[in-house]
């Protein structure tokens, strides 16, 4: 691309949601999923406030509010709880490796509308990050059998998650383009936050002041402020380069997370996930290698 920007924020992006999934791994177990969200959105709505009030408002066409905002929904809201729901059917390693076919299905369905075309170099980079999210993955993600739960509804709940993310990264772009990554973020935020917000409140989040220690405050903090500064990322990635290229980043998600419970939370580096690694920065080299044209 003659414009490296984009794709920048897109590797940004990719590495905020593995650092993310460590912090989340910290503190899953003193907030249910549906709060956990909610104030991670809460959070990263304020920290793009200050932004917001120092550039000029670019007004949303009024006829872009609604899709805007269900695709906010369907972002996070959705993708979120279709995702938490196959977990409790399937292996952990195993949901994540299905989900890793987000850019395989958003480069499908990208073509089937017309954003952009089918290329060798793409169709091999997405294969390659993939299988580099099953190396990092390992044996678990195949092998492991859970021991209660349908494995067929878990499975169409990680693939759904997966479709979900696809439908929405390929829909966003045109909004940004006539409004700008900004203001959609904010926008989108905001409605996936008070759609959240029921989820929180069925949990008991409002019925009692939480207690939550210094350490998963300062981890629900990181993850709300990397999650606000991650989506705007993606939504400016998303409003300036083709999907597939965008989402393919998203491979190096897992692979951070690997690194970062390493070294974060002592969790054992198996010699799978730098071996993933060298994967997925294969497929992201070769879907990116000079002389092909992107579109």
């Amino acid at each position: 691309m003659k414009r490296p920007g984009p794709l920048w924020a897109a590797a940004g992006t990719g590495i905020q949601v593995g650092a993310a999934m460590v912090a989340t791994r910290y503190v899953v177990d003193a907030a249910g999923p549906g709060s956990l969200g909610f104030l991670r959105y809460l959070i990263g709505l304020i920290c793009l406030m200050p932004a917001l009030w120092l550039r000029p408002w670019r007004r949303i066409a009024t006829r872009d509010l609604v899709p805007i905002g269900l695709l906010g929904i369907g972002q996070f809201a959705v993708l979120i709880v279709l995702l938490n729901y196959s977990l409790l059917h399937i292996p952990a390693a195993r949901a994540s490796l299905l989900f890793a076919t987000f850019p395989l299905m958003t480069m499908i369905l990208s073509a089937l509308l017309g954003r952009e075309r089918f290329t060798s170099a793409k169709i091999v980079g997405v294969l390659l990050t993939f299988a580099g999210v099953g190396i990092a993955l390992g044996g678990a993600a195949i092998a492991a059998q859970p021991q209660h739960g349908s494995v067929w509804v878990g499975t169409a709940a990680a693939l759904g998650a997966a479709l979900c993310g696809a439908v929405c990264s390929v829909c966003l772009g045109p909004y940004v383009a006539r409004s700008s990554a900004l203001h959609v973020t904010a926008f989108a935020m905001l409605v996936a936050v008070l759609a959240l917000a029921a989820l929180a409140g069925a949990e008991g989040l409002f019925a009692t002041s939480p207690s939550f220690t210094g350490g998963e405050v300062a981890a629900i903090v990181f993850i709300g402020v990397s999650s606000g500064i991650g989506f705007f990322l993606w939504v400016y990635a998303l409003g300036n380069a083709p999907p597939t290229l965008v989402t393919i980043f998203l491979g190096l998600g897992p692979v951070t997370a690997a690194l970062g419970g390493t070294a974060l939370l002592g969790e054992p580096l198996p010699l799978a996930a730098l071996l993933g690694l060298a994967c997925v920065l294969a497929g992201l080299w070769w879907a990116l290698k000079p002389g092909q044209r992107v579109g």
